[in-house]
């Protein structure tokens, strides 16, 4: 796709407005049950509780979208339940909570046993990788509401704050932002990746990803990357200040969730090359800059926020857990905004 045509999120079906606008919508009727032990706040990564006499809780429920489309396709699904657990337990990270326990929810029009069967061993192994027990779950065989072959897939998370990762009211001036690789397009993205790919490029799961030397399924079907083990030295440290587990809506819609109303986040995004994959969506969507960078995670997973002084032993930490950081950016004065600059 070249020229003046350009392919969107929306164009495939997937409006990222209207999502923003109903969480705004929810935001008072969540308000209106919220009870004196409920200690976050709504739209976080990870819901807040505390109990009397008790640790504090962080609770998370999450999907994997359409990826499940490609798991279809190519026949191969025991990576979609692996990548479940891991979205969930980076949104309970941000809040400082290691995982306790883990419930899954699997839908489908028929019941195929070794699919079910294959789904749920990545979801085992994925918990058994960060230390969580899967508690059980529910199948649901519904047809009419499903076509025979589909199934969708949902993930219910609950931790123990057990890290002091404090959040927006400690952020200052000055502060760095250390990114983290993403493996891939993790779990959003992918009805535009499907669009481009599949619909308008014509290639199928078993064709090469153009510059990879790997197939459309090997690259689109990469795990969603757990940061738990990363991050977790320099959490128990005290040297990260924020987290934001870079998702739908990209650097910019989460980055700027662990934002203080008088700060902005600067990201310069010619400190990495996001890599091929994200060049040829790029390029083939015809996509301006921030659409793209609004749309897809560009190759970063999670961004922490860390004091200036922190940065070299945080990148030290990451790195010897075999993940290498870098520095995207900087707080400065603001108004809670994420601007994406392009210095060179």
């Amino acid at each position: 796709m070249t020229g003046d045509v350009r392919f969107t999120y929306a164009d495939a079906g997937v409006d990222i407005r209207a999502a923003e606008s109903l969480t705004n919508r929810l935001s008072a009727l969540a308000a209106s049950t919220r009870s004196g032990e409920v200690s976050g706040n709504f739209g976080s990564f990870g819901a807040r509780i505390r109990l009397e006499g008790d640790p504090e809780l962080v609770a998370s429920a999450d999907g994997v979208g359409t990826k499940v489309l490609v798991a279809r396709m190519a026949g191969r699904h025991d990576t979609v339940g692996e990548d479940l657990v891991n979205h969930c337990v980076n949104d309970i990270l941000t809040e400082g909570a290691e995982p306790l326990f883990f419930m899954d929810y699997f839908a489908c029009g028929r019941l195929d046993t070794d699919v079910a069967f294959d789904v749920v061993s990545g979801i085992a192994r994925g918990c058994r990788e960060n230390g969580c027990a899967l508690l059980g779950g529910e199948t649901a065989e519904m047809p009419g509401m499903y076509s025979p072959e589909d199934y969708d897939l949902a993930g219910f998370i609950v931790g123990r704050v057990s890290f002091d990762v404090p959040g927006r009211g400690s952020l200052a001036v000055g502060d760095q932002l250390v990114a983290l690789p993403s493996s891939g397009l993790h779990t959003n993205g992918y009805s535009l990746a499907r669009g481009i790919l599949f619909d308008h490029m014509g290639l199928g799961v078993g064709d090469e990803f153009p510059g990879t030397g790997e197939s459309v399924a090997d690259v689109l079907l990469r795990v969603h990357i757990s940061y738990l083990r990363t991050l977790a030295p320099a959490c128990r440290a005290g040297r990260i200040r924020a987290l934001a587990h870079i998702t739908g809506g990209g650097i910019p819609g989460n980055l700027s969730r662990v934002l203080p109303s008088d700060c902005d986040a600067v990201v310069n995004i010619d400190s990495w090359d996001p890599g091929p994959v994200f060049g040829l969506l790029a390029r083939e969507s015809g996509l301006g800059r921030d659409d793209l960078y609004e749309t897809l995670n560009m190759g970063v997973g999670m961004i922490a926020i860390v004091r200036p002084e922190s940065v070299n032993e945080v990148l030290d930490s990451v790195a010897a857990e075999g993940t290498p950081g870098f520095v995207c950016g900087e707080i400065l004065g603001g108004s809670g905004v994420v601007r994406l600059e392009s210095p060179a």
